[in-house]
C-alpha cells in the first residue's frame, strides 16, 4: 500500500508548469490562502523557498508551519512531494 496521497502522485509525476499552490501535497484550500496572502499564490514559489533553503526538508517544513500555520503531518507532506519532484526533474 502506498504511503503517498494521489494528489502527491500526481504532482510528482509530471513537470510543475503553472500549478497553483494547492496543487502541492499537504496545501489545501485553507492553507493555500494563507500562502497566496504572504505571496506564495504558485507552486513554483513555494518551490523557490524550498531550494532556498537548500533543500533542507527540516527548515522547510518549519518555514512552512510558521508561514501557514501547517500542522506537522501537512507540512511534512509539502516537504516529501517537492523533495520527490525536484529528484524527478533538477
Amino acid at each position: 500500500m502506498s504511503t503517498t496521497s494521489q494528489k502527491h502522485r500526481d504532482f510528482v509525476a509530471e513537470p510543475m508548469g503553472d500549478k497553483p499552490v494547492t496543487a502541492l501535497s499537504g496545501i489545501g484550500e485553507v492553507l493555500g490562502k494563507k500562502l497566496e496572502e504572504q505571496g506564495f499564490d504558485r507552486a513554483f514559489v513555494v518551490l523557490g523557498q524550498y531550494l532556498l533553503l537548500r533543500k533542507d526538508g527540516e527548515l522547510f517544513t518549519e518555514w512552512l508551519k510558521d508561514t501557514s500555520g501547517a500542522n506537522t503531518r501537512n507540512a511534512t507532506s509539502c516537504s516529501q512531494c517537492l523533495r520527490e519532484w525536484c529528484d524527478a526533474f533538477l
